[in-house]
């Protein structure tokens, strides 16, 4: 019997990051390039901020009155609004003002580059309005009607769901087993290879091969990772980054460099990873009460794993291990349940 082709991989520019498409069938690589391009081009004008065309920023500037949406951007509404009530509002999809406090009003690639050390954290404080409880949403009438000054931002939700979603379409199309990466979110539909997913985690994913970080396998659900070092910039002399605690309005301090979590699907594990940055120091006990596997790395250099997070074969370059870490063959998948503080 002959052996499997390795999978076909295809990468470009999209939602303001990367996409990186990979197939067990080569073959099948146009058709689910396809479909993964269509359905991102459909998200994009739905849940997009910056764009002065979308759904979302319609809805944004219409704060007050019951608004008309898609069932596409109903449903993202929906899915960040759980993940607030998950997280006991840890992950709170109403900072948009907030975020646009920060200065994060366009693309973050748009942005003056960071002033500050990495990891220092800003020593300001915003005030914007938000309160994710505060919004109304009527899925019989397709209405959202958002309390006046406050703006939705789905950035902790959408591209996660996003590659849900784009994986299971080209899954479809293609008729084989995919992957979907959207800046370093991933999710998986249909048979994996033979030797699982191969992942490379790392603070950005545009990094090189060899960038100090992890490899792991995969074979189902999705693999998310949050970061505090990559997306930064400067506002008011302070160095800011996307991750904003809800408690402060002002990006979060940064116990952790990055967080990973696996789960049955990107978007829970991005639920996940951005609560475990909010919440610091008190992430790995969190994680670990909901059975998710977790890697979590701190500014120090210290690697903390939870759970059944994957090992690689040789230690990561530059990265000392925590000594409570366990290490398994395999993360299992598991999906989001609840939250307590």
């Amino acid at each position: 019997m002959s052996a499997q082709p390795p999978p076909a991989q295809a990468r470009w520019g999209a939602l303001g990051s990367t996409a990186v498409l990979r197939v067990r069938d080569p073959g099948a690589m146009a058709a689910a390039r396809s479909a993964v391009e269509s359905e991102l081009d459909r998200i994009d004008r739905a849940c997009s901020r910056f764009r002065d065309d979308s759904e979302l920023a319609a809805l944004n500037a219409r704060s007050g009155p019951s608004t008309p949406v898609s069932p596409l951007l109903m449903e993202a509404v929906t899915l960040a609004l759980r993940a607030a009530e998950l997280t006991d509002g840890d992950v709170d999809p109403t900072l948009g003002g907030a975020l646009e406090l920060a200065g994060y009003d366009r693309d973050w690639r748009l942005l003056e580059p960071p002033c500050g050390q990495p990891g220092q954290p800003p020593t300001v404080t915003f005030s914007a309005r938000s309160g994710w409880r505060t919004v109304e949403l009527d899925r019989e009438r397709s209405t959202i009607e958002l309390p006046r000054g406050v703006k939705l931002d789905l950035g902790a939700t959408a591209k996660a769901w996003a590659a849900d979603r784009a994986a299971r379409a080209a899954a479809a199309a293609g008729d084989c087993g995919v992957l979907v990466s959207l800046g370093g979110d991933i999710a998986t539909c249909g048979e994996a290879p033979e030797r699982g997913w191969q992942i490379r985690v790392t603070d950005d994913h545009r990094s090189e091969p060899d960038a100090p970080g992890q490899t792991v396998a995969i074979r189902s659900g999705g693999l998310a990772t949050s970061s505090t070092a990559v997306r930064r910039w400067s506002h008011a002399g302070h160095t800011m980054h996307h991750i904003i605690d809800p408690a402060t309005g002002a990006p979060v301090y940064a116990t952790w460099r990055t967080v990973s979590v696996a789960a049955a699907d990107c978007a829970d594990a991005n639920i996940a990873t951005t609560a475990a940055l909010v919440r610091a120091p008190r992430a790995p006990a969190w994680l670990a009460s909901h059975g998710l596997p977790a890697r979590l790395l701190s500014w120090e250099g210290s690697v903390t794993l939870i759970g059944e997070w994957p090992s690689s074969e040789h230690p990561p370059a530059g990265e000392q291990e925590h000594p409570r870490a366990r290490e398994h063959e395999r993360p299992r998948v598991r999906e989001l349940q609840g939250s307590a503080r």
